[in-house]
């Protein structure tokens, strides 16, 4: 049976009379789920988590945890505890009293509080650090000893605001792993905040991307990214090669050049649309006869050569004015295309998405 952890009804927030930062959001989370508010700076996510928290309450609609209204209860009367990107640890204290304090706060006794902060930190995979102080923790300790300190309560839902910006790339890309290994032994909900789609992509069981206050998609990562809804999901979830083009006939397009192009489309004969396809889609031959049958082809001139260590990306210019860029896995024995190559360029139908908006 799938229990509803989070749930959102005509949410609504304003600022004032002019700033409306969420917009009617309905939206359901499924106890166990790791679900991601992903979306560009001010598209509402943040403001979604902090009235999830109770750190901001809705002008409209309603917020439940687990069937029980939430109205106006205060954050330390809700089953939520939030992680945010400062790690705001106390100096002064150790890091197992850090992880503490809010069940010290709690009069909870002594040997239990030293069994679950020891649980907590074990789970945060920093035992033996229980004596450091923060200042002498690297970044992604301190955000470990954050993430205990808000699993030492034992909350039903975790509530992360972008609690890995402040990491480099690679201890980032470390802590998006353990994070989500985290969630699955803890069992618990995590709503997770963020505007890296790579985060988002890695983690996430379900993603809601949002946009200027509103829910433009949610779905599994894969849904989002492989059937974005709208030109905005397209273009923000991952690159996107866009092209103007027209409905021709059920199933295909035409561009710019008058080329006809399969693709997936639901929008009638004649309609203006742009065609979509991932980059990594994309394979480049030297004619025609070279590429699989049964596939779309166009023709194209090289007219940049990017290098990126684990792949190569191609700017191709395809007619008189538009231009895809192809990326290509950099393997021993791949062939290298060189500036003003005359070349074809191949994707299934499948690939190509025909979308409106």
């Amino acid at each position: 049976m799938t229990i509803t952890a989070v749930s959102l009804h005509g949410v609504t927030k304003r600022f004032g009379e002019d700033v409306v930062a969420v917009d009617d959001v309905d939206l359901q989370i499924q106890d166990g789920e790791f679900f991601s508010l992903l979306g560009p700076s001010g598209c509402g996510k943040t403001t979604t988590l902090r009235i999830i928290a109770g750190l901001e309450f809705p002008t409209e609609g309603s917020v439940r945890i687990f069937e029980e209204e939430m109205g106006l209860r205060p954050p330390n009367k809700r089953p939520v505890n939030t992680v945010f990107q400062s790690y705001a640890l106390f100096p002064h204290m150790n890091v197992a009293d850090n992880v503490g304090f809010g069940l010290r706060m709690q009069k909870v006794d002594d040997s239990e509080v030293r069994r679950r902060v020891g649980e907590a930190i074990d789970l945060v995979r920093l035992t033996g650090f229980e004596k450091r102080s923060p200042k002498a923790l690297s970044g992604g300790e301190q955000q470990r000893v954050a993430l205990a300190r808000a699993l030492v309560n034992a909350p039903k839902v975790l509530l992360l605001d972008e609690p890995l910006g402040a990491l480099d790339l690679k201890l980032r890309q470390t802590m998006q792993l353990e994070l989500k290994d985290i969630q699955h032994e803890v069992g618990i909900t995590f709503v997770y905040v963020t505007h890296d789609q790579g985060e988002a992509l890695t983690m996430s069981d379900r993603i809601g991307v949002m946009n200027e206050g509103r829910l433009a998609q949610v779905g599994s990562a894969e849904d989002v990214y492989e059937s974005p809804k709208n030109l905005f999901v397209a273009g923000f979830v991952g690159e996107m090669c866009l092209l103007p083009a027209v409905v021709a006939e059920p199933g295909s397009v035409r561009l710019s050049d008058g080329e006809i192009i399969r693709a997936r489309t639901s929008s009638p004969k004649g309609a203006e649309v742009t065609l979509t396809v991932r980059p990594e889609k994309l394979h480049i031959y030297s004619t025609a006869s070279e590429a699989p049958p049964n596939r779309n082809a166009l023709k194209g001139s090289i007219v940049r050569r990017t290098f990126y260590g684990e792949s190569l990306v191609y700017g191709v210019q395809i007619g008189s004015s538009d231009s895809i860029e192809v990326r290509v896995e950099n393997i021993p024995g791949i062939r290298r295309w060189d500036v003003g190559n005359q070349v074809i360029i191949d994707f299934h139908p499948e690939a190509a998405m025909a979308l409106t908006e």
